[in-house]
């Protein structure tokens, strides 16, 4: 940014040195000339009067005429020519000083009967005056770029540094550290930024703190609440009837599997990505699909998972599995037929695109063009649902750096892309064709 803002006031003060230096050396230019021969008019109108001032009474030049004084007002290397006229020759002519003049700068005036002067000097002069007052409008115009660069100099860094420490600050506010900074910077458009960012920055960390203790809270309360279910269950657990022993089992797997749930949910939440390392898909979605296998089979549907055994991703196991639980369980009770899960990898195309690992959720429902732009809305649904689940599984999602799209309606698919190891294989999967883009 400081060098940007340091070009485009170099660029303004140069252009303006040159729109107004080149008018200014064409006017030095022809001022010059001008003053030259202003000064020869001068000492021919001199002349003249001296030369008038020998004619008699008729008119003529009795006698010689007297050029001493003539001569004393021609310039050094110059040349006079006087054509006045006498009782023997109207015309008379009389030159005076040099025999010739080399690019000669000539000015004539006309006495009318008293005859006419014919003045040449050497051009060299005027040029080496003209030449000077051009080098003196260019290091004025350089003084002023000079001037400019040092001007553009204090004040990009004037301006650049406070903006790079506001968007430092503001980093580090997204990162999680909201400490206050007393530094101001005189400028009062940055200072009122400053002055906002304090204010996020405490409003931020409040709210943070007072959320984390209602998280801290509603979990404690949850798994008192689900403590006493166990405690329950595991008196039916002893009960004479093997059918009734069967489902406080299953019931208490349950209740284990929801309270650890419960307990990842919760660290990931205040880890801020600390729990996020690389792991192998799979045998993550294995256990949510075993998981939810029996609610499928009650209802005479399928739920099948299937893809690359090897591919890794780097996630928080936790928010993996629960964003894909959620797509599970939105196609169990919004879709129809059988539930596929598939994982496979995408390719990155051209240098600024990495591979993504992407798990595909589908089933053979699909979803109206009505819903399909407020899907993940939080608090949206057309089923009758909170309208949580999918917005949730969009945050936990892109908690880790990916993406959750609704990728197709009719059927409906979910894709959700998240980043992934390089290993090996990809090169050779994108050179064969295995791996294609998501639909």
């Amino acid at each position: 940014m400081r060098r940007r803002i340091q070009l485009s006031i170099i660029a303004v003060v140069l252009v303006t040195g040159l729109l107004l230096g080149l008018p200014l050396t064409y006017t030095a230019w022809l001022w010059v000339e001008d003053f030259t021969r202003s000064d020869l008019q001068a000492r021919l109108d001199r002349m003249s009067a001296e030369i008038i001032a020998q004619e008699g009474q008729t008119g003529l030049v009795e006698g010689t005429l007297d050029v001493g004084s003539l001569r004393v007002a021609v310039p050094d290397g110059g040349r006079l020519t006087v054509i006045y006229p006498t009782a023997e020759n109207p015309n008379a002519r009389i030159d005076i000083g040099a025999d010739r003049v080399d690019a000669p700068l000539v000015e004539a005036i006309s006495m009318g009967r008293s005859g006419a002067l014919r003045l040449e000097t050497p051009s060299a002069s005027m040029r080496i005056l003209q030449q000077q007052a051009i080098g003196a409008v260019v290091l004025v115009v350089l003084a002023s770029l000079a001037a400019g660069t040092a001007v553009a100099t204090v004040t990009a860094r004037r301006l650049a540094d406070p903006l790079q420490d506001v968007a430092d600050r503001a980093a580090r506010l997204a990162k999680g550290d909201f400490r206050t900074d007393a530094r101001r910077y005189g400028i009062p458009e940055l200072d009122r930024v400053s002055d906002v960012l304090d204010s996020v920055t405490v409003e931020i960390a409040g709210r943070l703190q007072r959320e984390r203790a209602l998280v801290g809270d509603v979990s404690h309360q949850l798994r008192s609440r689900l403590t006493a279910v166990r405690l329950r269950l595991d008196e039916l657990s002893v009960h004479p009837d093997p059918d009734v022993v069967d489902e406080a089992n299953a019931a208490m797997a349950q209740v284990d599997r929801l309270t650890a749930a419960i307990d990842d949910l919760v660290r990931s939440s205040r880890s801020d990505g600390a729990d996020r390392r690389s792991l192998v898909v799979m045998p993550e979605l294995a256990t949510v699909v075993a998981e939810w296998q029996t609610q499928y089979e009650q209802l005479g549907r399928s739920l099948v998972l299937r893809g690359d055994r090897e591919v890794r991703t780097a996630a928080t196991p936790s928010r993996l599995r629960e964003s894909v639980a959620v797509l599970v369980d939105n196609a169990l009770m919004h879709g129809k037929g059988t539930c596929t899960v598939v994982v496979r990898l995408v390719p990155g195309v051209g240098p600024r695109r990495e591979a993504m690992v992407c798990v595909e959720v589908g089933d053979e429902g699909g979803v109206s063009d009505k819903l399909a732009p407020h899907i993940f809305a939080r608090g949206f649904s057309a089923g009758g649902s909170t309208g949580v689940g999918l917005a949730l599984a969009r945050a936990l999602v892109e908690a880790d750096g990916g993406r959750l799209d609704l990728q197709r309606r009719r059927p409906a698919l979910f894709a959700l892309f998240l980043p992934t190891e390089r290993h090996p294989d990809i090169g050779r999967e994108a050179e064969s064709g295995a791996v294609t883009e998501p639909r």
